[in-house]
């Protein structure tokens, strides 16, 4: 590199900056793109409830429930973990969801595009729901 290099430098340092998936990721802002926008767990209110097909080779329906997220009005699907606790949730009702565990966060096992799964209804536990311990608060 030779005293007047600079220009050239800076020339494919613009180019190159692209390159690896790290610098294309900054640039373009993908790390904004989660809809909990980096936390653990959100709550959203139940648009409606539907039922998802699985990815081949599996056969069967996931029950899933379509979330408008509180904190940002983004809506989102989640899965709900359990036998029959799809009947626990009504829409209109205030869940809590938490990201299923896929690795940078994405979709785990045969479930298509579903990021997120349901653990609390109204405040309440949907495992303790399903237990029989707890009865699902009324909201007003």
């Amino acid at each position: 590199m030779g005293e007047f290099a600079a220009r050239n430098l800076v020339k494919k340092r613009k180019r190159f900056k692209w390159s690896p998936k790290a610098g294309k990721k900054k640039l373009l802002k993908l790390w904004q793109d989660d809809p909990l926008k980096g936390a653990p767990i959100g709550r959203g209110i139940v648009l409606k409830k539907k039922g998802v097909e699985q990815k081949q080779p599996h056969s069967g329906i996931i029950k899933c429930v379509r979330v408008q997220l509180i904190k940002n009005g983004t809506q989102v699907t989640a899965f709900v973990p359990g036998t029959n606790a799809i009947k626990f949730i009504d829409e209109h009702d205030e869940v809590t969801i938490v990201g299923v565990g896929g690795s940078q966060k994405s979709a785990v096992g045969s479930m298509h595009g579903i990021k997120y799964k349901v653990i609390g209804v109204n405040g309440a536990s949907l495992n303790e729901l399903l237990k029989g311990k707890k009865e699902k608060p009324k909201t007003a």
